[in-house]
């Protein structure tokens, strides 16, 4: 098995995310806990160079922040256009050494003031208010395993074992073993059922 991601036309991936003969060393649900397993390993000198942390289960998380409006639409051009427009006024007096650098830096906060005020409305109205919000997005996985390459697989699970995040260490680590079912109770042996009595 090689967990080797491919490109288009089936090409392989960079080396540096692939591993020969990946083994799963656990399965946690937050990335915290996975890193914090791998940076166990380092802490006890492993090669972590041999280990691979997988997120699976992916999902795209969106939080709307706030509702859009023309004057905040506006005022959010105005203020990015500022700040390109003062990007570009310090380049230009970087190269081209005016003689009043002050008056450079105020024409271009004005010109790019303009044209991010023009550009956000502009784009705000194809939207036809199908959009009248704004959101931050970020994808995220439901669950993250660790692997390493099988020649250092007993080495890192004994260094695990003894932090504490191996089986019966922190929870989430490893498969989970499903319960044994229950067995019941001894009780006296329940012979034949008697007949009726003879008359």
């Amino acid at each position: 098995m090689s967990l080797q991601p491919k490109g288009p036309g089936g090409r392989q991936g960079f080396a540096t995310l692939s591993l020969e003969y990946p083994m799963s060393l656990g399965v946690f649900e937050k990335y915290v806990d996975a890193q914090k397993a791998v940076d166990t390993l380092s802490d006890n000198h492993f090669p972590v160079e041999n280990c691979l942390i997988v997120g699976t289960d992916l999902r795209q998380m969106e939080r709307v922040t706030a509702r859009l409006t023309w004057g905040r639409v506006s005022l959010g051009g105005l203020l990015s256009g500022v700040w390109l427009g003062l990007f570009v006024g310090l380049i230009l007096s970087l190269f081209s050494q005016p003689s009043n650098p002050l008056t450079l830096l105020v024409y271009t906060s004005l010109y790019g003031a303009l044209f991010g005020l023009i550009w956000s409305v502009v784009g705000y109205a194809f939207t036809r208010g199908a959009r009248d919000f704004s959101s931050v997005s970020q994808v995220v996985a439901t669950r993250y395993e660790v692997f390493c390459e099988h020649n250092f697989a007993q080495q890192a699970r004994e260094i695990l074992a003894k932090a504490g995040l191996g089986p019966g260490g922190t929870a989430g680590f490893g498969a989970s073993v499903p319960p044994a079912p229950p067995v019941p109770p001894a009780g006296p042996t329940a012979g034949p059922p008697s007949g009726p009595p003879v008359a």
